[in-house]
């Protein structure tokens, strides 16, 4: 009975009640923008932390000082391969660690050719960053150990140089030398600093090593980096000690003498980004909730006006034996129609302007079902908290009164 009354009023002053309802309408339309931006930074860090590898740790060699200069990560020559395996062996909380050696160069088949990262590996680095293959093989024990010429390959360099065609067993130049590829790799996307983690050939670590970079200077076995997955449920921070421990008595580094390589656990730079990402969400949702507040004192202003140019028509319903509940139910519906008018042309606008969001500034946007009935469900309530006052002030009317206000 009040909806339609209620619809009625609205009706009669259909400027105002537009003009009232675009407080609502940008409210909830930069609620479910603003969630959607959120949400999509957060699934974009989440993926980042699934393409890196769960619990992951890299260690790269240290720097090296000539005649007082320090030279950057890497500049000094330290890890070798037998790091790798005295981590995995003696550090509970390590899964496995993976001596790598990382470099780049032109990778050739037929009359197509492309340059991709080439790293060589032993199958523990497939392990560590959680990569599987959608087809072929791994190494065998007898290409790792007699520098057998295979190679995996990943998507990028599989599109680039194969196109649809299947590139298993076809033969592919590294740098002038042919090798087989043996296995594809799954997609895994851009890393946290938007490098294409799938534009890589990863060869046997021996082989690598003799026939296509060479041997790093000095000792024999020396790598450029490894990787290191801990186990599921270990405490990370005493792993990097008992790492960094291992380390330097292995390097046999005296108690004043800084560490010859730098650890850093990945996951946890990813969390703390991932976290950040939350706590901007909930910060652009509560910027975007303001002007929700503010739609919701439009709302409370225009219902006041309302009564005001309604007391006679409110002591009329009264005297011939409305009771002030109903007086009360037909303002608040009034509100609350105002108020969830505007919330349902705020879902259109939002959707119109996540969309654009996501097309003109290619900005990751994931809109859900949850933010749209959060921003609605907040716009009916406002309709109710800020249309009770002026309901209330309606409903309270003595009969005489009202109808002789001029």
């Amino acid at each position: 009975m009040n909806l339609p009354i209620a619809l009625q009023a609205l009706k009669v002053n259909k400027l105002r009640s537009a003009l009232t309802m675009l407080g609502i309408i940008i409210g909830v339309a930069a609620v479910i923008v603003m969630i959607a931006v959120g949400s999509g930074a957060q699934a974009r860090v989440k993926e980042q932390i699934a393409g890196l590898g769960s619990n992951l740790m890299i260690l790269w060699p240290g720097s090296v000082t000539t005649a007082g200069v320090r030279g950057g990560t890497g500049t000094a020559q330290t890890l070798v391969e037998d790091d790798a395996w005295a981590v995995m062996r003696e550090i509970s909380e390590v899964q496995v660690a993976a001596p790598t050696q990382r470099g780049s160069g032109q990778i050739v088949w037929n009359n197509t050719n492309w340059l991709a990262a080439i790293v060589g590996a032993t199958p523990e680095y497939f392990e560590t960053r959680d990569w599987v293959l959608v087809s072929g093989r791994m190494f065998e024990p007898g290409e790792l150990s007699s520098a057998g010429k295979v190679a995996i390959i990943g998507q990028t360099v599989a599109n680039e140089l194969f196109g649809e065609e299947d590139p298993i067993d076809q033969v592919i130049r590294v740098r002038g030398v042919p090798f087989t590829v043996i296995g594809l790799l799954d997609k895994k996307g851009q890393n946290m600093m938007g490098q294409d983690q799938d534009d890589l050939v990863v060869l046997p670590l021996s082989t690598a090593r003799n026939k296509i970079f060479g041997a790093l200077p000095g000792r024999i076995g020396r790598v450029s980096t490894i990787f290191i997955k801990a186990r599921d449920g270990a405490d990370m921070k005493a792993a990097e000690e008992k790492i960094q421990d291992l380390l330097r008595q292995r390097h046999r580094l005296g108690v004043n003498t800084p560490d010859d390589f730098t650890l850093r656990n990945l996951t946890e730079i990813l969390q703390a980004q991932e976290a950040s990402s939350k706590v901007m969400s909930i910060l652009l949702a509560a910027v975007a909730s303001v002007s929700l507040l503010v739609g919701g004192i439009g709302i409370m202003n225009i219902m006041l006006v309302s009564v005001t140019e309604r007391t006679r028509e409110i002591g009329l319903r009264l005297a011939v034996g409305a009771r002030g509940q109903d007086i009360l139910s037909q303002f608040l519906v009034e509100a609350i129609t105002l108020s969830t008018i505007g919330g349902v042309l705020g879902i259109l606008l939002g959707g119109l302007g996540t969309w654009l969001v996501a097309v003109l500034a290619e900005w990751r946007v994931e809109l859900s079902i949850l933010s749209i009935m959060l921003a609605v469900g907040f716009s009916a309530m406002i309709g109710i908290f800020f249309g009770y006052y002026p309901a209330r002030k309606a409903a309270a009317m003595q009969p005489i009164q009202a109808l002789r206000y001029e």
